[in-house]
């Protein structure tokens, strides 16, 4: 114990009279370690605490301080208890004194013992023996996170000191001025106000204390290390401001004051600021100030140019309408909301009777965001503007007027429905439904194809307000839409009444169902009755143009289950009539039919009925379309059916692959049952139609029998979109014929679609021997053929092994690095290497009809970033060994590597291949220009020093490139140019009249895209050094 005490004594005498500031880390160790309590540090230091020099007494606090910082969780109640009194004590004490004692204070409101009233015995001395603002920052800090920490753990000791505790933090926080203390000021007075200390008399004077912030004008410095933002400022002032009713006698008129401000971020501050504010407040509180709000409100919306500021203004009246339609009325209370009401129609009605004039749309703007706050408010002003607004429609005669007018009329019809509470409600637009219905389809009987475009928006936001079209009116309605979808060339009207029908469609199925679906199909199967050689070529093409648009109309109303039913089997006649050559249905209407059934199935809702439905009809029949259309492709010259062809059916792999992967699990099973049975073992006992030959072999290629060799991709639809829990039967015997004809058939798509049925398969399959030992046997057959020259499907297995390997990276499989380092080795092969370059784009781009998470493949997170640490490095020495005449294929290769990166992942990577990305710029492949160019970029905007230390390299390529070939490449280097100029001004001026000679061409340039382009990057460069340039 002597030794301790001498030693205490030593640390204390080093520390007060040697200024050794890390003998405090060594006292408050020894504290730690039980050597010494505080109470015994307390007396050791007791000639210094006492002695006649301030700063001798300063150290010694400042020692014992620094230990509370360390040790305060480990003191006794009565070690507080002694503690709290001596710094109240010292606070009274010479000013020197006061930062330590605040920093020991701060320490001791952090305990979990402190004897109860302590909190508030520390805050009356503070309050009264500290003058808060004559401190220096730190120490004003450390008084604000005393009471954020008081206020946490003993608000209600705070909250017994009544109004003294507001007056004492009104006083220590006026006149601060640091935004670092101004957070934690602000988010005391935030507790205050939202926690319910009582205000007293002061709270004018808080109000006033903070306000004065109002609105935040703060730009911090660059590269502040604080971190400290203005729109964190804003927001927690905003809090302040806005977080008790007692504040709205004091902020309406400021903010009224505010937006008379010609600043824009003051106006938008203010704005914002009303918003919030008035969702706390009751009517009362906004009475007298109403009219000076709205004054404000419609100014801001009639004048202001910019949008946000527009925005926020109409979100404010909104809240403003909303807080006053919820007072409760009486007979003797005066209605607020009439009242304001009256201000805004007074002021806006008139306006809207003049639709060729400017202020029709900031008027109804300003009405429509009133109408939206509540149903009561709709009431009151659709009933005062709706017959106004119906009575000149029907008396204007230009179409552009009546298209105004139809356009306020369904932000009316918008807004309503935003204010709508309850579903049930009755629609406000009740009243006027015979008028607003004889508008629309009046609309619709125009030529005028933008009123045409509107009425349909229209109607489509009436058929959404509940009740308010009748069963006649929804009849009349689909009459007009199957006229116009039968004759109406114009490609937006046309895209408008689709959109219109479907969603009539999701709200009333039955009117569909009996009226546009048989008109359509009557319409898609009618043949013209002249011979197509006495037809004009315009004729024809309207006729194809009439059945393209009704089957993209049947796709958009197939979204509930009873109008797929009767849907789907149309489009599948339409299929089958092309195949059997009846109907005259050209391959592009039978891939817009098959992506009609890919819409449906993607939009349809996922219930037990619509699945059954692509189980048991859809997907059966299409495999028999197609298999009848492969043995016939096979058969006599005559007619060739359009299902053979590689666009038809590629435009089916999609149907069954979306609609396969939203299948029950039960039904899922037993498509997988089904698809593998037909494929593998002929079982075409499923298929309607079942006339097939027995003995049928789809993944045996005989000779050039390409026709059913290319089903398979019809295979891969059916069992690679399935979920992972469905197991696929006779899995090894599947994979084995996929793999067989993915190395030894001859036609493009069947041997394609076979390498990714098996890809598919694979990356799904559980983790095993038998994974492995599959995968281990295919990589050794490809790699075969791949090391064998005079092999004739060096290709076709290449094709393989990209896809395999794609599906073993996306799962992280440990046999992926074997075919990557194939892959890397191709690089140099004569024949295959610029294959194996583009390679890596498949590689690691998405996918979309296999291996993507829609068909639930297992994709792991971060695969490219993987793939790109693990590999970046064998890149970069496969391009320093390489001979120079296939470096091309490795600049390509990482240039398809990186531009797939997330851009993050790029600016942090970029740096240390940049050598070999400005080689790539120098590449002949206009391809790699493009993408090396996208890549750097983002890293020229925000240059790494070694990108400046290659300035004169990357200059020299990127004014290359201002004259490529390839527009795109021209207009991507100009911009890197422009970002250029923004480098350290010293490093890029010596550049700066070369690159303006160099830019005089682009401005000449042929296309209007590049000249513009050159001139914003030759501007700056010619800014570049001058007063006031960059």
């Amino acid at each position: 114990m002597a030794a301790d005490s001498t030693l205490l004594l030593s640390l204390v005498e080093e520390f007060v009279s040697g200024l050794q500031d890390s003998k405090a880390k060594d006292t408050a160790t020894g504290v730690k370690d039980g050597k010494f309590t505080v109470l015994q540090l307390v007396e050791a230091l007791g000639q210094s605490l006492t002695s006649s020099q301030s700063h001798t007494r300063a150290r010694g606090v400042q020692l014992l301080s620094e230990v509370l910082q360390e040790c305060y969780g480990s003191l006794t109640e009565t070690e507080v208890e002694v503690l709290i009194a001596f710094y109240e004590n010292r606070l009274k004490d010479h000013y020197v004194i006061t930062p330590p004692v605040l920093r020991g204070l701060g320490a001791l409101t952090k305990c979990t013992v402190l004897p109860p009233g302590s909190a508030v015995s520390m805050l009356r001395s503070l309050f009264q023996d500290v003058h808060v603002q004559s401190l220096m920052l730190a120490e004003r800090a450390c008084v604000y996170n005393m009471l954020i920490n008081l206020m946490a753990t003993r608000e209600a000791e705070l909250k017994g000191l009544g109004a003294d505790f507001v007056f004492g933090f009104v006083q220590s926080m006026d006149g601060e001025r640091d935004p670092r203390n101004l957070l934690l000021a602000f988010q005391i007075a935030k507790n205050i106000v939202l926690r319910g200390y009582d205000l007293g008399k002061f709270a004018e004077e808080l109000f006033e204390v903070t306000s004065c912030y109002f609105p935040i004008d703060f730009s911090p410095p660059p590269n502040d290390p604080h971190g400290i933002t203005k729109e964190e400022l804003i927001q927690m002032l905003r809090d302040v401001l806005t977080g008790t009713p007692r504040f709205a006698e004091f902020l309406l008129p400021l903010i009224i004051e505010k937006l008379d401000s010609d600043v824009q971020s003051s106006k938008l501050d203010s704005l914002q600021t009303l918003t919030a504010a008035v969702s706390q407040y009751e009517h009362k509180d906004l009475a007298e100030f109403l009219e000076g709000l709205w004054a404000s409100l419609r100014r801001e919306v009639f004048q202001t140019a910019s949008e946000k500021i527009e925005s926020a203004g109409l979100a404010a009246l909104t809240a403003l309408t909303s807080c006053l339609s919820r007072s409760v009325l009486n007979s003797d209370s005066e209605d607020y909301l009439s009242t304001f009401l009256d201000l805004v129609l007074k002021d806006c009605k008139h306006h809207l009777s003049e639709p060729d004039l400017k202020l029709v749309w900031p008027s109804a703007k300003l009405l429509q965001a009133a109408c939206s706050a509540s149903n009561r408010a709709s009431y009151i002003i659709t009933a005062a503007v709706m017959p106004s607004l119906i009575d000149q429609y029907n008396s204007r005669a230009q179409c552009s007027h009546r298209r105004t007018l139809l356009e306020v009329v369904q932000r009316f019809i918008l807004s309503v429905t935003m204010s709508r509470s309850l579903d049930n409600e009755e629609s406000v637009f009740l009243a006027f439904r015979p008028s607003l219905c004889c508008m629309v389809f009046s609309a619709l009987t125009e030529t005028n194809a933008s009123l045409q475009i509107t009425a349909s928006s229209v109607l489509t936001s009436l058929a959404q307000q509940r009740g308010l079209l009748l069963d006649s009116d929804i009849n009349l309605a689909v009459d007009h839409l199957t006229r116009l979808v039968l004759t109406e060339n114009d490609a937006e009207v046309s895209l408008a009444v689709v959109e219109c029908a479907g969603a009539l469609a999701a709200l009333h199925p039955a009117a569909f169902i009996t009226k546009l679906i048989p008109r359509l199909k009557k319409e898609m199967f009618s043949e013209p009755m002249d011979h197509d050689n006495e037809r004009t070529v315009s004729e024809r093409h309207s006729y194809h143009a009439v059945r393209q648009r009704c089957l993209s109309a049947l796709a958009a109303v197939s979204s509930q289950p009873s109008v797929v039913q009767e849907s789907t089997p149309v489009i599948l006649e339409v299929l089958s009539s092309a195949h059997k050559g009846s109907v005259g249905f050209s391959v592009v209407e039978v891939v817009l039919a098959c992506r009609s059934l890919q819409r449906i199935a993607e939009q349809v809702q996922d219930t037990e009925e619509t699945g059954r439905c692509f189980h048991d009809i859809i997907i059966p029949r299409l495999l028999s379309l197609a298999l009848q259309a492969a043995l016939q492709g096979e058969g006599s010259p005559g007619h060739r059916s359009p299902l053979v062809e590689e666009a038809v059916l590629s435009a089916m792999v999609p149907v069954i692959s979306t609609s396969c992967s939203r299948l029950q699990p039960t039904l899922a099973g037993q498509t997988a049952l089904r698809a593998v049975s037909l494929f593998l073992n002929g079982d075409v006992s499923f298929l309607p139609d079942n006339s097939f030959p027995s003995h049928i072999q789809l993944l045996k290629q005989r000779g050039d029998s390409w026709s059913q060799s290319q089903m398979v991709c019809l295979l891969m639809g059916c069992v690679c979109s399935l979920p992972r829990s469905v197991e696929v039967p006779q899995i090894e015997e599947l994979l084995s014929e996929l793999e067989e004809m993915s190395c030894a058939c001859s036609h493009p798509l069947s041997y394609t679609s076979a390498a990714k049925c098996f890809a598919g398969l694979v990356n799904k399959r559980p983790q095993g021997d038998s994974l492995d030992s599959q995968i281990q046997s295919s990589v050794k057959r490809v790699c075969r053929e791949l090391d064998s020259a005079s092999a004739s499907v060096r290709t076709q297995a290449f094709t393989f092994m990209i896809w395999v390997a794609k599906a073993l990276l996306l799962r992280y499989h440990p046999l992926f690095t074997t075919l990557t380092d194939k892959l890397f080795s191709l690089l140099d092969d004569a024949d295959l290497g610029p294959m194996a370059a583009d390679g890596f784009t498949l590689l690691m781009s998405d996918s979309a009809d296999i291996l993507n998470r829609s068909c639930h493949a297992d994709v792991r997170i971060m695969y490219r970033q993987r793939f790109f640490s693990e590999n970046s490095d064998k890149l970069v020495q496969g391009f320093n060994a390489a001979p120079q005449e296939k470096k091309p294929n490795y600049l390509k290769a990482l240039s398809n590597i990186v531009n797939t990166l997330p851009k993050q992942v790029q600016v942090t990577e970029l740096p240390k291949l940049l050598s070999l990305l400005l080689e790539a710029l120098s590449c002949p492949d206009q391809g790699v220009q493009l993408s090396t160019l996208s890549c750097l970029q983002p890293v020229i905007m925000d240059p790494p020093p070694v990108l400046v230390q290659q300035l004169e390299a990357l200059v020299s390529r990127l004014l290359a490139l201002t004259s490529s070939p390839a527009m795109n490449v021209r207009i991507t280097s100009l911009r890197c140019i422009h970002a250029v100029s923004r480098f350290p001004e010293h490093e890029v001026l010596p550049f700066r009249a070369r690159v303006l000679r160099a830019l005089a061409r682009p401005l000449d340039d042929r296309k209007r895209l590049v000249r513009s382009e050159a001139v914003k990057a030759r501007g700056q460069w010619f800014l570049l050094g001058s007063p006031g340039g960059s």
